[in-house]
């Protein structure tokens, strides 16, 4: 059976396939020369955890249920319509151990060919560019963005440790000094990529890299998937840490859906919002 969803906002409610629900926002298009579309997502319990710490080690987990597989989907669906992904180098050193998989490229099992037709018929290169944000810059590279001849760019800030620069440098990888600490501030990477003629820039980063582009304010827009449930624990992560974000967290509800085909038949929303203004 077709997945299906339950669109409550805007407009009055309407049953919709959730296949292609993504795509048709068209993500691609919105970006203009130097001035790229950033886009972001999250999946969050009912409680704010979007991972949960084991406090022995200090390793995150994603608890059971809280992804899904339609969830994954619009996660995929998000993807095929970026120029580039953003990553960060917590997650190349976590997929190098195995505890997460490989969500770098599109299109390459057999369930998601159709992303990668998706991609070929609107013009977009087979795969996007990666982008490596990270200020020790102290992570391994993973081989596949070679493999399927991916352009690989390592972000970094003004402070980062200046033999790593070179070290990624001599290894043939663009560098891109993106803020004026060690690490990367949103604005600036935004406007790095950018002149370098990305439009569509997915981030698929953490708490910290939604921060400052909010506080930047060129975050475009947040996706969030809120799963139906309640996850307690002790020690766990949320969207964001760090000092109050005050204006800069704005938003604006642009559309809500109502997934009933959730794990455990718990339910949950699929939402996205864009900021509003500064105030003046």
């Amino acid at each position: 059976m077709t997945a299906r969803l339950l669109r409550l906002y805007p407009g009055v409610p309407e049953d919709i396939a959730l296949s292609g629900a993504y795509l048709a926002h068209r993500l691609h298009e919105k970006g203009s020369a130097g001035v790229p579309f950033v886009y972001a997502s999250f999946v969050a319990s009912l409680d704010g955890r979007i991972a949960l710490r084991d406090p022995p080690t200090g390793e995150s987990r994603l608890p059971a249920g809280l992804v899904s597989g339609n969830d994954f989907r619009l996660f995929l669906e998000l993807q095929a319509q970026a120029d580039c992904l953003v990553t960060h180098g917590g997650y190349l050193r976590d997929l190098a151990a195995g505890r997460l998989d490989d969500v770098l490229q599109i299109g390459t099992q057999a369930a998601t060919e159709d992303l990668a037709q998706w991609r070929v018929d609107n013009g977009l290169s087979p795969q996007p560019a990666v982008v490596i944000a990270s200020a020790s810059l102290d992570f391994p590279m993973p081989d596949s963005p070679a493999r399927h001849g991916q352009r690989v760019i390592v972000a970094t800030g003004a402070g980062a440790p200046a033999e790593r620069v070179a070290h990624w440098r001599r290894a043939g990888y663009e560098v891109l000094l993106a803020g004026a600490g060690a690490s990367v501030d949103g604005g600036a990477l935004v406007r790095e990529l950018g002149s370098r003629g990305l439009r569509s820039i997915y981030l698929l980063t953490g708490p910290r890299m939604l921060d400052t582009m909010l506080r930047d304010r060129v975050l475009s827009r947040l996706y969030l998937t809120t799963a139906h449930r309640l996850l307690g624990g002790e020690s766990f992560h949320t969207m964001l840490s760090g000092p109050e974000l005050g204006n800069a967290g704005r938003l604006r509800l642009c559309a809500l859906h109502y997934d009933v085909g959730a794990p455990d038949d718990a339910g949950q929303f699929f939402a996205h919002f864009e900021p509003l203004p500064a105030l003046s």
